[in-house]
C-alpha cells in the first residue's frame, strides 16, 4: 500500500508530462506546455481586438507613457506593408511538401529556396483530441482532428516612437490581433542612416492630406495657400527593406511557434514547480540536522533555497530564451525565402547588430534593461565572452548550409531516377 502511494502522483506526473509534450513546427524540438486548451484561449480572449494594444501600453508605460507613431506616417505604413509580405508567407509553411520542386530550380544568381521541412506549420494538437483520436483508431474509424488553429494573421502593429532604442519584441498570443509586434523608431532610423549618398538624396516629395473643408476654405486662413504644404521623407531602397524585413521575419517566428505560450508555461509552471518540489525533498532530508539547531536554522536554510531556486528560475529562462531566439532565426530564414527575400542577408544582418552599439533586441518579451533584471548570474554561468547573438549567427549559417545540401542531394537522386531522400539535420 505505502509503495502504491509513492506511485501514484509519480505516475500522475509523468502521465502530465507526456501530455503536455509536443514538437516544434519545422525544428521538431520537444517542448512543454502545460496550459489546457480553456487556458489558452483564455489569455487569447484577454487580448483579442484593442485589448492588445492596452496591454502593450501597460507593459511600456513603466518608463512613462509612450509615444507612438501614428498609422497614417509614413514609416508606419512601410512597415506594415512589409510585415503583411512576410505574413503573406506563413501558409506556404502548412502545404511545403504539396509544392512543385521549385526549390530545386533557383540557380546560383537566386534567392535560396529551402527545402521541404520534415515538421510542417501544423495546428497545435489538444491533448483530447489525442485520447479521441486513440480511441477511434482502435474502434477502426478515423477522426478528424479539431486542434487549435494557427495564431496567424493579421498581427497587431505598434510602433513606439523612441529614437535611443533600436530594438523590437513580439507579444500576444491567439488570433483577431492578439499577437503583434512592437518596434522602437531607433531601429528604423538605424537601417535608414544605412544608406548610400545617392539614396540619402532620393527624396519623394509628397504633399499633405487635406480634408475638404481644407480644401474649400484652407485658403481663407492660410497665408500660404499659393505653395501648398509638402513633407518629404526618404524612400527606403530595396536593401533597407530587406534589413527591415528580417526583424520581423524573425518576430513573426516567434509568433507563429506561440513561443509565448511556452515561456508562461516554463516560466510560470513547470520551472517554479520541479524547483519547488526538489527543494522541498531536500529540507526534507536536511530536517533530522536542522532540528538539532533550532528553528532559526531551518528557516535559514528555507531561505537559502528560496533565493537559489530564484537564480535557477532565472538561469532556466535565460536557456529558454537562447533556444527560442536561434529557432525563431530559422524559421525566419524560411518566411524571408518564401516572402520573396534573400535569407543570406541575414546573416550579414545579425552580424552587423552583433557589433552595433544599439544591437535590436529581437525576443518574445521585453526586458528591462536595468542590472537587476535577473539576467546577470545567468549570464556568467552561461559565458560572457561568447554572446548568444554570435552562436545564433552560426547556427544561422547551418541551417542555409543545410538547404545547400539538401538540394545537391536531391539534384544527384533526380539524375540517377531515384526518390529524393532528404538528409535530417535538425535543430538539436
Amino acid at each position: 500500500m505505502f509503495h502504491m502511494l509513492l506511485f501514484v502522483p509519480v505516475a500522475l506526473f509523468w502521465v502530465a508530462i507526456l501530455a503536455s509534450a509536443e514538437q516544434t513546427p519545422v525544428t521538431g524540438r520537444w517542448r512543454l506546455i502545460l496550459l489546457s486548451p480553456e487556458e489558452e484561449d483564455e489569455i487569447a480572449a484577454q487580448l483579442a481586438g484593442p485589448k492588445w494594444t492596452q496591454a502593450v501600453l501597460n507593459v511600456l508605460s513603466s518608463d512613462g507613457p509612450p509615444k507612438l507613431i501614428p498609422e497614417n506616417d509614413w514609416r508606419y505604413q512601410w512597415v506594415r506593408e512589409t510585415l503583411r509580405r512576410i505574413e503573406n508567407s506563413i501558409p506556404i509553411l502548412q502545404h511545403e511538401h504539396e509544392s512543385s520542386n521549385e526549390w530545386l530550380e533557383t540557380t546560383s544568381g537566386q534567392p535560396p529556396l529551402p527545402p521541404p521541412a520534415d515538421y510542417p506549420l501544423r495546428p497545435r494538437p489538444r491533448a483530447s483530441d489525442r485520447v479521441r483520436k486513440f480511441s477511434e483508431t482502435l474502434c477502426g474509424r478515423r477522426s478528424s482532428s479539431s486542434a487549435h488553429v494557427i495564431a496567424g494573421p493579421p498581427y497587431s502593429l505598434l510602433i513606439v516612437d523612441k529614437p535611443d532604442a533600436a530594438n523590437a519584441f513580439s507579444y500576444g498570443f491567439g488570433p483577431d490581433g492578439a499577437s503583434g509586434i512592437v518596434i522602437y523608431s531607433g531601429f528604423l532610423d538605424d537601417i535608414l542612416a544605412k544608406s548610400s549618398d545617392d539614396d540619402a538624396a532620393n527624396l519623394q516629395r509628397q504633399p499633405e492630406e487635406f480634408s475638404w473643408w481644407t480644401q474649400v476654405f484652407g485658403s481663407l486662413f492660410s497665408a500660404s495657400a499659393s505653395n501648398p504644404a509638402t513633407h518629404s521623407h526618404p524612400t527606403p531602397t530595396k536593401d533597407q527593406t530587406a534589413d527591415l524585413a528580417i526583424l520581423l521575419a524573425h518576430e513573426v517566428a516567434h509568433l507563429v511557434l506561440s513561443h509565448h505560450l511556452e515561456t508562461l508555461s516554463s516560466g510560470v509552471i513547470i520551472v517554479p514547480a520541479v524547483i519547488s518540489m526538489f527543494a522541498d525533498i531536500a529540507r526534507t532530508l536536511l530536517f533530522p540536522i536542522t532540528m538539532l539547531f533550532g528553528p532559526f536554522v531551518n528557516d535559514a536554510v528555507a531561505q537559502l533555497g528560496k533565493a537559489g531556486s530564484g537564480e535557477l528560475t532565472k538561469l532556466g529562462e535565460y536557456c529558454t530564451s537562447v533556444s527560442q531566439e536561434i529557432e525563431a532565426d530559422i524559421v525566419s530564414a524560411r518566411l524571408l525565402a518564401h516572402a520573396g527575400f534573400d535569407a543570406r542577408q541575414a546573416v550579414a544582418f545579425w552580424e552587423g547588430r552583433q557589433h552595433s552599439m544599439g544591437a535590436a533586441d529581437c525576443s518574445s518579451v521585453a526586458r528591462s534593461d536595468s542590472p537587476d533584471a535577473g539576467w546577470t548570474l545567468a549570464h556568467r554561468i552561461m559565458g560572457a565572452s561568447h554572446p548568444v547573438i554570435g552562436v545564433r549567427v552560426e547556427r544561422l549559417k547551418d541551417e542555409l548550409v543545410r538547404w545547400e545540401l539538401e538540394k545537391r542531394v536531391a539534384l544527384k537522386q533526380q539524375q540517377v531516377g531515384k526518390p529524393a531522400e532528404r538528409p535530417i539535420m535538425g535543430l538539436v
